[in-house]
């Protein structure tokens, strides 16, 4: 049990010591990657969704129309 304890205070302190020398974003920077994944998801949902209408429309109506349908 006694190892235990010591593993476990070695790796909070080189968690500690990881974390400091972590390097943070700055606001502007935050911004501005917050402002380009929001851009890309709007992108790839955009190109989900006219997908999704010519899929439709293919799937659902263009094929049966080739059977008489």
């Amino acid at each position: 049990m006694p190892a235990i304890v010591a593993q476990t205070a070695e790796f909070l302190t080189e968690v500690r010591n990881e974390w400091k020398k972590v390097t943070w974003p700055d606001w502007a920077q935050l911004r501005q990657a917050t402002i380009a994944i929001i851009v890309f998801v709007l992108v790839i949902a955009g190109f989900i969704a006219l997908l999704d209408v010519v899929l439709q429309a293919v799937l659902v109506r263009g094929i049966p129309a080739l059977f008489g349908k």
